[in-house]
């Protein structure tokens, strides 16, 4: 189905069955894009280790998707790279100089 081989963009949901949660993980990371995902359940712990396992750069726990700019926002894989928003956003457009100066005096 092309919404699990595609980034798609809401509102659109693809539904696949799993038999546990680490075949969820590894089916949801088998895509070539990593914006964001997002993790449904009151299990605070398990969402925590899912969120740790997804390959993405973003994942929200009981929210759909969203940018704020208190976050960091980007993704990972072909969704992108580098972070907009908050201070590793801010760091993603700054030249940063060295000057290294042996001379004495």
């Amino acid at each position: 189905a092309p919404a699990l081989c595609q980034e798609t963009f809401g509102p659109v949901a693809a539904i696949v069955p799993f038999n546990n949660v680490d075949e969820a993980v590894t089916v949801s990371n088998k895509t070539q894009y990593g914006l964001s995902a997002s993790v449904w359940t009151k299990d605070r712990e398990l969402a925590s280790r899912i969120a740790l396992n997804l390959d993405c750069g973003n994942v929200f726990i009981n929210s759909t998707s969203f940018s704020d700019p208190r976050l960091p926002f980007g993704g990972i894989k072909r969704s992108g790279f580098g972070r907009e928003l908050a201070g590793f956003g801010l760091h993603e457009f700054a030249n940063v100089k060295s000057i290294y100066n042996q001379s004495p005096g």
